[in-house]
């Protein structure tokens, strides 16, 4: 579900989503999380991350590496649009990682490719743009994963979600 303001551009057929005309409205700050950081050309980036891709990341997490010390790795699939990566949806990935040798490590391509396709059946506006890990850190392995993910996006994106519980409420 793309953040209230924005709706499809008719005018160039590309299906990229665009902001209406004269509407310069945010969105809501409770249903998305903004990260800005600058890509290889120093413009501006702007990413939002929208809570489902969240929610769907703690719920990975807790299935797979719950009160351990391994993390977990998933695609994330959204739209880009000058200089704006809306990243709505996510899945997780088979991965596994040898933590006393950081160059061993595995991620289920077929697996990808599979989930990817059933996903585009669903929405065929979203795109593969990047990939996450919970951390907490960057790793060493997470350049090699970035080189796998770049079959599918020329740029893509890489979100640490610290999936670490803080506070109770």
């Amino acid at each position: 579900m793309a953040p209230m303001g924005v709706e499809k551009d008719k005018k160039d057929g590309v299906g990229e989503d665009a902001p209406k005309n004269g509407d310069n409205k945010k969105p809501e700050e409770e249903a998305t999380t903004i990260v800005t950081t600058a890509n290889l050309a120093a413009d501006e980036l702007e990413v939002i991350v929208h809570p489902l891709v969240l929610l769907s990341t703690v719920d990975h997490y807790n299935r797979v590496a719950k009160d351990t010390r391994k993390r977990v790795v998933g695609v994330l699939l959204g739209t880009t649009w000058r200089g704006r990566i809306d990243i709505t949806n996510s899945f997780a990935v088979p991965f596994e990682e040898d933590l006393k040798n950081p160059l061993v490590w595995y991620l289920d391509h077929n697996y990808l490719e599979s989930m990817f396709y059933m996903f585009k059946k669903i929405n065929a506006k979203e795109r593969i743009v990047g990939f996450y890990s919970t951390g907490p850190k960057i790793k060493e392995n997470d350049l090699q994963i970035d080189e796998v993910f770049r079959r599918f996006s020329s740029a893509p994106v890489f979100v640490i979600i610290d999936v670490r519980r803080r506070w109770r409420g």
